[in-house]
């Protein structure tokens, strides 16, 4: 079996070859091999040059380098990825450390026993390191995982996190639209209606880090989410839509 990892990157040239070696240096179970698959996403800072240096020196698996002209967002880069995928298990792995790669097996036992076709890591379960940051994002990330479990009938703890498990065929199978941080509540919001999914979650560790250290999310991508949540959940079900259109009937 084979484990793609894909790695959206922008601008993130102080932590790419750190998250590089954190994932060469990873003893996947059931001696998974691993792809790495690196986007980047029109960085204008030097890291597509660490990221050469890394392909050189990777010794338990292979890179796959694409890089988009321009700057087109998180959700594109994955999506990019995605198409390049050819393991039997899908993870997004974000560039910035705020996620430990040793966290792999955690998160694949689920799905090498059997149990799950999609795996979320979540930052408010268990009892794993948590860097103590920011209150009105807890707040926001709690809010925005309720709103989407109201929509979805799901019970998720962390709808928002970035560390999300699918076999690869339950990914491809789901056409993905969004192109910047909307990416968590669509694919979310997707994979729930195919019939029999499987979905489970892990407690995992979060090294989160300030604007300062290069955070890039801001309240302009929250208020995005509670739209994508609306849009794919509502409106892409007809369930508003049908309600506009006897609306329109009705004034006209």
């Amino acid at each position: 079996m084979k484990l793609s990892i894909i790695i959206p990157v922008f601008n993130e040239a102080k932590t790419i070859q750190s998250i590089l070696r954190k994932i060469d240096l990873v003893a996947l179970p059931s001696q998974l091999q691993k792809e790495v698959i690196v986007v980047d996403d029109g960085s204008t800072d030097g890291a597509n040059l660490l990221i050469a240096v890394c392909m050189e020196s990777f010794s338990t698996g292979e890179i796959k380098y694409i890089r988009h002209a321009t700057n087109q967002g998180k959700g594109a880069a994955i999506k990019t990825g995605i198409g390049q995928a050819s393991g039997d298990v899908v993870i997004i792995q974000d560039a910035d450390l705020e996620y430990d790669p040793k966290e792999y097996d955690t998160l694949l036992q689920p799905i090498l026993e059997g149990y799950a076709d999609v795996v979320y890591g979540s930052r408010f379960m268990g009892g794993k390191p948590h860097r103590v940051l920011f209150f009105w994002h807890t707040i926001g990330n709690r809010f925005l995982t309720f709103l989407s479990n109201l929509l979805t009938n799901l019970n998720l703890t962390d709808m928002e996190s970035g560390y999300k498990i699918f076999r690869t065929e339950v990914l491809q199978s789901i056409s993905l639209e969004e192109k910047k941080f909307g990416f968590e509540p669509e694919v979310t919001a997707k994979i729930c209606r195919i019939p029999g999914i499987r979905i489970y979650e892990v407690g995992i560790s979060y090294y989160g880090r300030t604007y300062e250290e290069g955070k890039k999310i801001s309240w302009r991508d929250g208020v995005k989410a509670i739209y994508c949540i609306l849009k794919y959940n509502l409106f892409r079900q007809g369930k508003v839509y049908k309600l506009l259109v006897e609306r329109e009937r009705v004034t006209d």
